[in-house]
């Protein structure tokens, strides 16, 4: 049984996202992915005017007669969001944690897909897949994909990319769009993410909290790594250290973008502390640009 306090906060990010909903996809969603793709149907004979190359020479063999290849555009695209709850997630400076602003972002997408009569799934990871969601369409599935996203809690804490996106290869072997959310603090998982987008669609949309690049002078202060479990003290008062801390931060930030641009993977780079929806707004638009 759903208590009534988590049917308010889903009930919440539906009403927020709504709006954003018809803004982000509205004259743009269909046209902003890859293409639609042709799917079979089925084969029938030749007729003058088809093109060589749509004949089926296995058939055309068995019959004795030229047989074609019959294909119709996809109407469906299949959404798949890739949702990292692992433990580098729960950390957040400014209104939410990253976890919470990712799982949000997570269900606006999934509302988009089902409002435009679209499959969407859901598979949760962290060094292990936490939730696999089949796509399908409705509303009510769309809720149960906020539900996940927003309540979930993981077994792991470590982060394993790679075998997410192998996961994926295996449980989703028809092209589908797939959006990777996470901060991406995980090492060797590029090679993974350049083949699995040769089959599929990857945006990847990264979380970063601004004290992640900027470390504010606050004294000596306990930290824990979250993921390792280490604990250690840090003294913020230190100038170099903070310099250190900021130019190791940019640097990753900037590695990160040309690691996704090498791997083809489109990208779309959140902040905690600035409003995600005009930054959305940004790259479909950019990318229907780019797509005619």
């Amino acid at each position: 049984m759903i208590s009534k306090e988590i049917l308010k906060q889903i009930r919440r990010i539906q009403i927020t996202t709504g709006r954003m909903v018809s803004d982000v996809f509205a004259g743009q969603y269909q046209s902003v992915f890859k293409g639609r793709g042709m799917e079979f149907s089925e084969v029938r004979e030749y007729q003058p005017g088809d093109e060589i190359r749509s004949i089926d020479w296995n058939v055309t063999a068995r019959m004795g007669r030229p047989f074609v290849k019959k294909f119709v555009e996809e109407r469906e695209l299949t959404v798949m969001l890739l949702l990292d709850l692992s433990r580098s997630g729960d950390f957040g400076t400014v209104q939410k944690l990253k976890r919470a602003l990712a799982a949000e972002i997570c269900s606006l997408l999934a509302l988009s897909a089902v409002r435009n009569n679209d499959k969407a799934g859901l598979i949760t990871f962290t060094g292990r897949i936490e939730k696999s969601v089949p796509p399908r369409k409705g509303l009510s599935h769309a809720l149960r994909i906020v539900r996940e996203a927003l309540y979930s809690v993981a077994q792991d804490k470590n982060t394993d990319i790679a075998g997410a996106l192998e996961y994926l290869a295996k449980v989703c072997p028809r092209r589908a769009v797939v959006f990777l959310i996470s901060d991406l603090y995980d090492d060797d998982f590029f090679k993974a993410l350049t083949i699995v987008n040769k089959r599929h669609d990857i945006t990847a949309i990264t979380i970063t909290d601004p004290r992640e690049l900027d470390l504010p002078d606050i004294g000596l202060v306990r930290c824990d790594d979250p993921e390792s479990g280490q604990s250690f003290l840090l003294d913020t008062g230190d100038k170099a250290l903070r310099d250190e801390f900021g130019a190791r931060g940019r640097r990753r930030v900037e590695e990160r973008k040309k690691q996704l641009r090498r791997a083809n993977v489109g990208h779309i780079d959140i902040y905690s502390d600035a409003p995600y929806a005009p930054v959305l707004f940004r790259f479909f638009r950019a990318r229907e640009r780019m797509m005619r």
